[in-house]
């Protein structure tokens, strides 16, 4: 088959990484790169290339007539720009969120279904073999489960630009949340029946309807409970700001990371998803309620690091396209964990337990 042509929108962080795992996969052709400021020059320096540049999206879309797109902008952009490329007959790579609103994701689902043309959601997590080994040893745990997760981010210099720029449309707790919510649901397998949250609004830099840390708390119907917290900015504690946890019946799971979860490494988005390795604990107990195994430790020292894992997105975007997934659950799964982070800032700004 002749190669992918993709259009990339946005050239920040993640941006510039999916654009290099377009660089170096053979299938994939970037022909345009695209960005309000000079990172699209900056990412065509880092490449080492000189793929066309552009202003203005539309301008792309109409000039290099892309096969797909990658969006890689700030949440309160990807519906509009997802509907014009799907409208364009262009597969689409988006990050997460899928939108900044459930609306705006059913129509961007909507859409895709209408058309016939594939999009695939940013869930990292999705795509790295340690996660999946983390909720694999979890559902092995019995029921009810207990999920402790945070990811706290003492940001500075040009992160905390990203982080009050994406505050303008959405909490840290949707942002990032719906990773985390995302991992919960798979572990339980199970409905979730409500959420309450709580939030905090610690400096000025921000509008006053929204924070910049917050906590929630989920109940599904198998009984299993799940938190999950998340703070940006310079005065956020780097203390315990890694926290991946999870206990039933039978014992607990947890990521061990403990270079990635040092200080002084919050902001650093190659420690967001490092596991280095997980420590399996066992309930089992003797007839002196002495411990009668062993805890396991599985070292992940081998782990993907976070430009492999963009690559791993990439080539699964590949594999929707030529091999015409079914993408149907995919596109469910973030749209569900979407409405319950939702829910969980609407108990945020309401103060009250909100029913799902």
């Amino acid at each position: 088959m002749k190669k992918i042509r993709v259009l990339v929108i946005g050239c920040g962080n993640m941006g510039a990484s999916h654009a290099a795992a377009y660089h170096q996969i053979p299938d994939f052709e970037i022909c345009g790169l695209v960005s309000r400021g000079d990172s699209k020059n900056k990412l065509n320096e880092k490449l080492n290339a000189s793929y066309p540049l552009f202003e203005d999206y539309i301008k792309a879309l109409e000039d290099t007539k892309p096969d797909a797109v990658c969006i890689s902008t700030y949440p309160d952009t990807h519906e509009e720009i997802a509907l014009q490329s799907l409208a364009m007959g262009c597969h689409i790579f988006i990050e997460k969120p899928l939108a900044d609103t459930v609306s705006g994701s059913e129509k961007i689902i909507s859409k895709a279904q209408e058309t016939g043309k594939k999009v695939v959601v940013g869930y990292i997590l999705r795509h790295h073999p340690s996660w999946e080994k983390f909720i694999e040893e979890a559902q092995k745990l019995g029921k009810p489960l207990v999920m402790r997760m945070n990811l706290n981010q003492q940001s500075h210099g040009f992160m905390w630009d990203v982080h009050r720029n994406l505050m303008k449309s959405l909490s840290p707790i949707v942002d990032c949340g719906v990773h985390y919510i995302d991992v919960m649901c798979q572990m339980t397998r199970s409905k979730p029946l409500s959420v309450s949250a709580i939030g905090a609004r610690l400096t000025e830099e921000i509008s006053e309807n929204n924070y910049n840390y917050g906590q929630l708390q989920i109940r599904f119907e198998d009984g299993s409970v799940g938190w999950y917290e998340a703070g940006w900015g310079p005065m956020i504690s780097d203390n315990a700001f890694f926290i991946k946890d999870v206990f039933g019946p039978k014992g607990a799971v947890s990521i061990v990371a403990k270079s990635a979860g040092a200080a002084g490494k919050s902001d650093d988005v190659d420690s967001h998803t490092k596991t280095e390795s997980i420590k399996v604990h066992y309930a089992d107990l003797d007839d002196k309620n002495n411990f009668s195994k062993e805890d396991l430790w599985i070292d992940m020292t081998d782990e993907p690091d976070h430009q492999e894992l963009c690559n791993r997105e990439q080539r699964y975007f590949l594999k929707a396209i030529k091999e015409d997934l079914d993408l149907t659950d995919h596109l469910e799964d973030a749209l569900n964990s979407l409405k319950i982070a939702f829910a969980c800032d609407e108990s945020v700004k309401t103060g009250k337990t909100v029913k799902l």
